[in-house]
């Protein structure tokens, strides 16, 4: 597979680098995880000005999209020797593992601010949606790691996923989603005239059922029993569950809301992300009953700059889902793949109101099945309309 798409880059002409442009960038998307701490600090020194409460929320979703429309795309490639020294480096690497103290520094300054501070209703709110909002990268960092076959690797996915609640996503993501991805059977890939709301509902509880089977599953075959140590998912949960109970020890029961609040917001920012991903695509089926292979295709791309550096391009998730193993920095663009319009916190802005996702995205979904809606992954329940729409 591989070699099959090295040569796919050679055969396209992709213009290829000897050398990391972004070598000195990655370091800002641990940075950026700060943000909620910052915001806390100049709420502070402002004699208590509450707009600070909003200020991650406006970074994500109105800087970062602003951002990404005035620096554009970085379609570039690394040579195959600079994939060769890049892969291997420990920069990389360290860089991720920086991030993780960071999720727990964020939700506990956060969880304390708003259970301590005479702040409005909205302004306690604003100030979770953000750190959580921001903190759902924790699902990005166990994502890299998950995929990983150390056990220090797995580890730091699982600690990774801890502060947010979400310690079912590697093995769901890894068994199940990326053998059925862009398929009817896959609930983490969104259908054609699905909105968010209703996929978040199906993507939610059908990874926490899938996981439970599999985990199951695994310790049987191993020969340990469900409730043990060995059991990877409650050994995470019972982490976040841990963190909870000192944090509402700590600081009362008003902390507790908040604290669920922030990890319902990060599960649903990995429920944004699939739904972006992957929406509407859909993997041939052969005549054995087969789906074909999944290939660079069956994934939305893009290479927008700024937020492929704030989310360690997982933006360039078509290569991800051919290559699941391949490290972040050394994932590739190809040419005629399905793109967003814009990187994922502007996409994420748009599936957040479903009439203006529908109104930009049914057209490339339309158009990426060659105007065939017998190609796309449809919604049953909106198949009808559709086919009204569009024949």
């Amino acid at each position: 597979m591989t070699q099959g798409l090295n040569t796919n880059i050679q055969n396209k002409a992709v213009k290829l680098r000897e050398h990391d442009p972004k070598r000195y960038f990655w370091p800002l998307s641990p940075l950026s995880l700060t943000l909620p701490v910052l915001s806390i600090w100049a709420y502070f020194i402002s004699g208590a000005n509450t707009l600070f409460c909003l200020a991650t929320v406006i970074f994500l979703f109105v800087f970062i999209p602003i951002l990404d429309a005035l620096i554009g795309e970085d379609p570039y490639n690394l040579s195959p020797q600079a994939e060769i020294q890049m892969e291997n480096d420990p920069y990389y690497k360290a860089i991720i593992w920086a991030t993780i103290p960071l999720y727990y520094i964020s939700l506990i300054a956060t969880i304390w601010f708003v259970s301590t501070q005479p702040l409005p209703l909205w302004a306690q709110i604003g100030a979770v949606l953000g750190a959580a909002f921001m903190n759902g990268s924790a699902n990005n960092v166990g994502h890299e790691l998950g995929h990983k076959a150390s056990k220090f690797d797995q580890f730091g996915a699982l600690l990774a996923l801890s502060s947010i609640g979400n310690g079912h996503f590697n093995a769901e993501h890894n068994l199940n989603h990326h053998s059925k991805v862009a398929t009817p059977a896959d609930p983490s890939s969104a259908r054609l005239g699905e909105s968010l709301y209703h996929f978040a509902r199906r993507d939610i509880i059908g990874a926490i059922k899938g996981a439970w089977h599999l985990e199951k599953r695994r310790l049987k075959v191993k020969g340990y029993k469900f409730i043990s140590l060995h059991n990877k998912l409650l050994l995470s949960w019972g982490g976040t569950a841990l963190l909870t109970l000192i944090l509402t020890l700590w600081l009362g029961w008003i902390a507790l809301p908040f604290i669920f609040l922030h990890h319902f917001t990060a599960l649903f920012t990995l429920s944004l992300a699939n739904y972006v991903e992957h929406y509407g695509l859909l993997r041939a089926r052969k005549d054995t009953g087969r789906y074909e292979p999944c290939a660079p295709r069956h994934s939305w791309n893009t290479n927008h700059i700024a937020s492929n550096i704030l989310t360690l391009h997982l933006q360039r998730h078509s290569d991800h889902h051919a290559n699941p193993a391949r490290p972040y920095q050394i994932l590739r663009n190809f040419d005629d793949l399905p793109s967003l319009p814009s990187g994922y916190p502007g996409s994420f802005g748009l599936a957040l109101i479903p009439p203006i996702w529908f109104a930009v995205m049914d057209k490339k979904v339309l158009a990426w099945a060659e105007g065939d809606l017998s190609k796309a992954n449809i919604c049953p329940k909106a198949e009808a309309k559709l086919t009204r729409k569009w024949g």
